[in-house]
């Protein structure tokens, strides 16, 4: 893979997952206890090979920066590296990005190598794992100019993708971004048998759904984007090129997830604590590269533990935790119950003196304290819930915001840094 190059797209505002983008863009908020969504598109490249990538950042960018500068420090003494181009204004230009073609364009120089082959276009916030080198091959074989990644999905998904179709060879003759007119949808729908072919048993799967996932020969890059005005791969790019270039549709059977909303992120995460999760963290030929902590190892005391995942350097003292992720450093009191929760835990131990301030402050401790009942909610890192705190979330609950909390597709949202008050009922 020395001639591919990965360019990974750090997303926008991230207003759909907002609290937990916040702080935070969309590619570093918290996965699975111990990593973030960014190291994901990472791995997969490591594990296919290629180590050769740029991440583009804009919005809250800051902590992204700081993870992949902590984690990602690969050989010196070889020609591979993850680095951070963020937005920036120039004399050529002085806007920001204006959406992922644009950020692309905006950097094309930067990508400009001597004999590179393909460049492989990544978003920052989808989990699924991938061996690139089989799209590559296709790309090849096919003698695509632009090769899109695709998946079969349910109609309701189909609204907020793209959706297309394609011929027998796979080549794209129709694409259509985000359709949500019934008689488009029904025009979309793709023939049983490409479903059943790409190796899904699921009959709900009606439709052909772009991953967001591109790969431009050489060259063709700059061809679609010097020149125009174009800002969105999905909405503009890749429709204009399919009736002058050769673009085909690589279809991925394989588990891959959006993590667009809260009610996403939080099943996605609740996915992972299941006895066969469809995101494989164990596998030995795909894993998951993230920072090392070198935390110790969580202590359990007299709790019982069902279907969850238990990050490092927690504390549980006799508590109940059911189908929820531990995110590090998490600490229960005696007497809570936790139940399908994406707890993320804490980014730092409390000191006994600042234990003893905020206490004297009126402020618990980092952690969720003793005697609370948590069901259904995301508690984001560094959040301090009081004693005897109710936080229940549900079918039902409607969208809601309140003082240290909000309310997003039943679930309830507890930003970092919140303080929950002892006795509180959210």
């Amino acid at each position: 893979m020395p001639k591919v190059l990965a360019v990974i797209l750090g997303g926008g505002r991230g207003t759909r997952l907002f609290p937990l983008t916040a702080f935070r863009s969309k590619p570093a908020v918290p996965l699975g206890g111990k990593y973030r969504l960014v190291d994901v598109p990472i791995s997969n490249c490591l594990n296919s090979g290629i180590r050769d990538m740029y991440v583009l950042t804009q919005f809250n960018s800051e902590s992204l920066n700081r993870h992949i500068v902590r984690t990602y420090a690969l050989d010196p003494f070889s020609s591979g590296s993850v680095e951070i181009i963020a937005a920036q204004q120039t004399f050529t230009d002085t806007t920001w990005y204006q959406g992922t073609a644009d950020a692309v364009r905006q950097n094309l120089k930067y990508f400009r190598r001597r004999g590179l082959t393909e460049i492989l276009i990544l978003s920052g916030d989808q989990l699924y794992q991938m061996d690139f080198n089989a799209i590559l091959r296709f790309h090849r074989q096919q003698k695509a100019d632009v090769t899109v990644s695709v998946i079969p999905v349910r109609r309701e998904q189909a609204s907020s993708l793209g959706v297309l179709k394609s011929d027998a060879t796979g080549r794209i003759t129709r694409f259509d971004e985000k359709p949500t007119d019934e008689s488009v949808l029904d025009e979309l729908a793709a023939p049983k048998e490409v479903i059943d072919s790409a190796g899904f048993t699921d009959s709900e799967r009606t439709h052909i759904a772009s991953m967001g996932m591109y790969v431009f020969s050489s060259g063709v890059l700059e061809r679609v984007l010097e020149g125009t005005d174009a800002t969105d791969f999905g909405k503009e790019v890749i429709p204009n090129a399919i009736g002058s270039m050769r673009v085909f549709s690589y279809v991925f059977n394989g588990y891959w997830e959006d993590i667009g909303t809260i009610k996403t992120f939080h099943s996605a995460n609740l996915a992972l604590a299941s006895p066969c999760p469809p995101f494989d963290f164990y596998s030995e030929k795909q894993r998951v590269f993230s920072r090392p902590r070198f935390l110790p190892c969580s202590k359990v005391n007299a709790s019982r533990l069902r279907s969850c995942v238990l990050s490092d350097g927690s504390i549980l003292d006799e508590s109940e935790i059911e189908e929820s992720i531990i995110g590090l450093r998490s600490i229960i009191a005696r007497g809570t119950a936790v139940r399908r929760t994406v707890l993320m835990g804490a980014d730092f131990y409390e000191t006994e003196k600042n234990k003893t301030e905020n206490r004297r402050r009126g402020r618990p401790d980092i952690g969720v304290g003793p005697g609370c009942i948590i069901e259904n909610a995301i508690i984001d890192k560094n959040a301090r819930i009081g004693e005897g705190v109710s936080i229940i979330g549900g079918e039902g609950r409607q969208d809601a915001e309140g003082e240290g909390f909000c309310i997003r597709d039943g679930i309830v949202v507890i930003p970092k840094n919140a303080v929950i008050p002892a006795g509180a009922e959210v």
